[in-house]
């Protein structure tokens, strides 16, 4: 029987013999490999994590010591060591374990927290809490990732955490050099001559000795030599930016020695103070395909095959594949044009870009607040920067938006990868949020392409404006294209039924990704003798006043969007058409305003009835209600009224 199988808790850790750990690891890896390649996840963050969060929790109580995962894709080995190797067979799927911590799969995971640099705030009001209560046994453990220092709001709070020596915290710094790609910047810099550092105690320790052997001057001259204590370790040791901040810094140490990471993070946990603790891994140890991956260490495959690493999934373009051909097109036409990423440049596309102009990508790391001011500046300075960001991470960077680029009036194109139901990534991925945000934001405009052509076509017309654009599209293959039958203003009609049909004329507004499903039930519902328009805004706001025309000679406006029902196109049509003076009733069909557990993009939308039979049933039900209505109103004597034009 292997160690894996005996350890159901934390505390089966504790008597494991140096070679029992060692086994341990090894099997962890392949266990995490069988897993993942059936489910898909993030595989290459957590082989490199195993050691390390086997150390954890050797040292530490968890929960009664909270360990908190930034980002949380690292938090699969703590997961199996909470509990929880049973739930991997169905990881990520309806039912299953979250591929993030989750509060309500166990009390070890203390924060659901999947958007990166927010640990050491939490780790640090988490310690703020117990010192407050007087609950001084117990140690907050932030781990946090290389890639997530270089969000500002991590800096942020290693800025408070310093003015408190008061506080039981441990900052572990898993540092594999590496977010999504190569972790960039000065900070990376900084960290990667950590690595190659003998380190200042080591130095000064040596030099104490051989002083304090002379007999006559060496007490008094290793005094004035520790003296000199800044200017020392500003030469031999680069730590000196973590202790300069008051923070005591143990490291750097090898991320993959059980038992060296275990003797530090016992030593900071004894200190009672702010302590980090730097360990070096290696992204995707020890399973040779994810270390020979260079592109991402095999970060966040789907399902492959574990002897090869091979994804088994059928290839298939994507939006994101779309996206990244034309911008290299376009980048070609305009030597203005460029790109700006946070820390994901091949999630989004952008490596060719990258590629054939080198000079036009910038990488900014983790900090999308700085992506779109730094964007804003580039603007001014006569370029026409595209930010590519997923549409969850917008949120990070909402001021930026509204303040530095939307009141200067600046030529920015944001552009939104991943915007509504995503999927398996769960509650803190699905983008459902965006629209609302960029609906509040005076002079932007906001594109949703239906299929691949209008992707093309809308993002042209963007980086053409000389305003503030957006444009937002969902994550998956790309449907079949749709072509438009007419035109209704700016906006595209892609069907209509034929005039003999005059039971009831419906206007269906089918938002981006949304339209395919629009034109199903259309035809559903005209089967069914319901008369039925469908339009593709193309742009969402402005909306095109010839959409509240159309909207006047309909029985019913129907809106279906995979966003937030608050603040998304329904609410936009519906107040073009009072602005307009149109009393047509409207039908907002949208995703629930509330968080959404991980699930595929397609049972998702099924269950919130964002499918063509279940649209098509929801509308003839509208219609239905409206002509009990107006029978009613007849029947009483009101001949005025006028329920269907």
């Amino acid at each position: 029987m292997g160690v894996l199988t005996t350890i159901l808790g934390p505390g089966d850790l504790k008597d494991l013999s140096a070679r029992q750990l060692s086994q341990l690891a090894s099997e962890i890896r392949e266990f995490l490999v069988a897993a993942v390649s059936k489910t898909g996840g993030h595989l290459g963050p957590n082989l490199g994590v195993v050691e390390l969060t086997i150390a954890l929790h050797r040292v530490f109580e968890s929960p009664r010591d909270p360990i908190i995962f930034d980002v949380g894709h690292q938090a699969y080995v703590h997961k199996m060591l909470t509990g929880r190797q049973a739930g991997f067979d169905r990881l990520r799927q309806r039912g299953g374990l979250s591929g993030y911590p989750s509060r309500s799969e166990s009390p070890h995971d203390v924060v659901e927290n999947s958007h990166a640099s927010a640990a050491l705030s939490w780790a640090d009001g988490l310690a703020s809490a117990f010192r407050l209560r007087g609950e001084d046994d117990r140690t907050v453990v932030a781990v946090v990732g290389d890639g997530a220092l270089t969000g500002g709001m991590a800096w942020e709070a290693l800025n408070n955490i310093a003015a408190r020596h008061d506080e039981r915290l441990v900052i572990v710094v898993n540092d594999n050099g590496r977010s999504y790609a190569p972790t960039i910047g000065g900070l990376a810099n900084h960290l990667a001559s950590l690595r190659l550092s003998h380190g200042y105690d080591q130095a000064l320790g040596a030099m104490r000795t051989t002083l304090e052997r002379t007999p006559v001057i060496g007490p008094s001259a290793y005094q004035r030599l520790a003296g000199l204590k800044r200017g020392l370790k500003d030469v031999i040791s680069p730590q000196v930016l973590f202790e300069d901040l008051g923070l005591k810094y143990v490291g750097p140490i090898d991320g993959h020695d059980e038992q060296a990471v275990e003797h530090a993070l016992g030593k900071a946990r004894r200190f009672g103070r702010p302590v980090i603790v730097h360990c070096i891994t290696r992204k995707g140890r020890g399973y040779l395909p994810a270390e020979k991956d260079e592109e991402d260490c095999l970060h966040g495959p789907g399902a492959f095959d574990p002897a090869t690493g091979r994804s088994t999934g059928q290839a298939q373009t994507t939006w994101t594949d779309i996206f990244g051909a034309e911008m290299l097109r376009l980048g070609a036409e305009r030597p203005d044009v460029v790109a700006v990423t946070a820390a994901m440049l091949g999630p989004l596309g952008l490596a060719p870009f990258a590629a054939a102009f080198p000079e036009r990508l910038f990488d900014v790391g983790i900090a999308e607040a700085h992506a779109l001011t730094a964007a804003a500046g580039m603007a001014f300075g006569g370029l026409h920067p595209v930010v590519v960001l997923y549409s969850t991470f917008l949120n990070r960077a909402f001021d930026q938006m509204l303040m530095d680029i939307a009141l200067h009036g600046a030529p920015v194109t944001i552009v939104l990868d991943r915007a509504g139901v995503t999927g398996p990534d769960g509650a803190s991925h699905h983008g459902m949020w965006d629209l609302s945000i960029l609906q509040t934001v005076p002079g932007i405009k906001i594109a949703a392409p239906r299929d691949g052509a209008r992707l093309r076509q809308l993002l042209g017309e963007a980086v053409a404006e000389v305003g503030p654009t957006a444009l937002r599209y969902p994550k998956g293959p790309v449907p079949a294209e749709i072509p438009a039958v007419d035109k209704m203003g700016s906006a595209d009609v892609l069907y209509a039924s034929q005039p003999g049909i005059s039971n009831c004329r419906v206007l269906l507004v089918g938002v981006g990704p949304m339209a395919g499903v629009a034109m199903a039930a259309a035809r559903l519902l005209v089967d069914q003798g319901v008369g039925v328009t469908v339009v593709d805004p193309r742009w969402v706001k402005p909306l095109d006043p010839a959409l509240a025309q159309a909207a006047g000679t309909s029985s019913l406006v129907a809106v279906v969007e995979d966003h937030g029902h608050v603040g998304g196109v329904a609410d936009a049509v519906s107040r073009l058409l009072r602005d307009a003076g149109v009393n047509t009733p409207l039908r907002a069909y949208a995703i629930p305003q509330e968080f959404l557990s991980h699930d595929s993009r397609e049972h998702l939308l099924d269950t919130l009835g964002l499918n063509p039979s279940s649209l098509a049933d929801n509308i003839r039900r509208a219609t239905t209600d409206l002509n009990d209505a107006e029978s009613h109103m007849v029947a009483a004597g009101h001949a005025e009224a006028n329920v269907f034009r």
